[in-house]
């Protein structure tokens, strides 16, 4: 079997927003005329360092006297790097390539649900979590790619700011865009936002579900069924 390993430009938001690249991160791959560049460490320290200060006077104008606090004097440092190396880690590196397959005939639903979400309110900065199910049909021609490279895809998205409804076409987009020749892709999200749940309203143990559908999960209902039949079994399978 032939392995195609390629690199997919699967942004879909302006560069500098909050659930798209960084601006630094833009600015590298405009110069170099590559998707794939990314920023070294040296760089990231960089916008660490910058953020850190910016936090800091964050906290000094919320009244905090963070720099003689023992628990709060490096948390400016603590939280930039949070940011750049986990939360929105997906805004500071390009999603890695992609090794697509041929489908050799297979034409069925091919589904992983129950992928782990962790992300950020775009709004207010507070954690959103839940699960995520992807799926795609192969076309006659079409390839499949690594079971893997479904999570990276959500992984790559989730880890930025976010807001759900987008959150779900951008998962979506992607895997049309890298299962070449598909017929279909389905995209659902279950998530808790903790902007519900800590302020507001506070109300606990609310869920927002969206969905994304296109091609034959749209146009078929029984592969429409299927699909959120698979998440149902899976659910009580975990």
């Amino acid at each position: 079997m032939k392995k195609d390993k390629k690199r997919y430009d699967v942004e879909v938001t302006d560069s500098g927003f909050a659930n798209g690249i960084s601006t630094q991160l833009a600015q590298k791959i405009a110069e170099a005329g590559n998707t794939g560049v990314k920023l070294t460490q040296e760089e990231k320290d960089v916008i660490v360092e910058e953020a850190a200060i910016h936090f800091g006077s964050f906290l000094t104008a919320l009244g905090v006297e963070w720099e003689g606090d023992p628990n709060s004097s490096d948390t400016p440092r603590r939280v930039a790097k949070a940011y750049v190396n986990d939360l929105w880690k997906g805004r500071f590196e390009p999603l890695p390539d992609v090794t697509a397959f041929p489908s050799d005939g297979y034409d069925g639903i091919v589904q992983e649900s129950n992928i782990p979400l962790t992300s950020m309110c775009s709004h207010h900065h507070q954690t959103i979590t839940g699960r995520v199910s992807v799926a795609y049909i192969p076309g006659p021609n079409g390839q499949v790619v690594g079971l893997s490279k479904l999570n990276r895809i959500v992984e790559h998205f989730g880890r930025r700011g976010a807001i759900q409804e987008q959150l779900t076409v951008a998962i979506h987009s992607a895997i049309h865009k890298i299962c070449e020749g598909n017929v279909g892709v389905a995209v659902q999200i279950d998530a808790g936002h903790n902007c519900v749940s800590c302020r507001g309203t506070k109300h606990q143990g609310a869920s927002m579900q969206t969905a994304k559908l296109s091609g034959n999960f749209r146009q078929d209902s029984n592969i429409r069924a299927e699909f959120f039949n698979n998440i149902a079994i899976a659910s009580r399978n975990k």
